[in-house]
């Protein structure tokens, strides 16, 4: 197997953990406040969308021959998307995820094999199996706190 199904793998299994935990949780626990203070997991989900959606465009920038590193820092970027996100509803933010992944897979399986280079490994390993990780463990957390009330 090579670096595009490893990764595919990956996206798969780290989506097997992440998703049916926050999909389990109510529509009421999936809004509520406190998976850190001021974000719910629906914060989450737009957190994780957005940045599918953006790999999604560096990935298609890759491909194409267009991309140009990105140089953006990561906390403002992240505060402006939950500023944008954060009273839109529920379904849309779910709608943003679903499509969002939906769509970095996509790119992902249209990489041409001479494409497939550190930075478009990095962009869909950091926005999908690596984020997983990375919020996985404080979702169980929160998860069981929610369950415990």
């Amino acid at each position: 197997m090579g670096i595009r199904e490893d990764l595919v793998r990956a996206e798969d299994e780290g989506w097997g953990e992440f998703w049916p935990l926050a999909a389990s949780l109510s529509r009421e626990h999936l809004v509520q406040d406190g998976y850190y203070s001021d974000w719910s997991v629906k914060d989450l989900l737009a957190h994780v969308g957005s940045w599918q959606a953006e790999a999604s465009t560096m990935l298609e920038r890759i491909r194409m021959g267009t991309y140009e590193p990105w140089t953006a820092e990561e906390d403002p970027i992240n505060r402006a998307w939950w500023e944008i996100w954060r009273e839109v509803d529920l379904d849309a933010v779910l709608a943003h995820l679903h499509s969002s992944r939906a769509r970095m897979l996509e790119e992902w399986s249209w990489m041409p094999e001479d494409r497939l280079e550190r930075e478009a490994v990095s962009w869909f390993e950091e926005s999908g199996p690596s984020h997983y990780r990375e919020h996985l463990t404080r979702l169980q957390t929160w998860a069981s706190e929610l369950a415990g009330r």
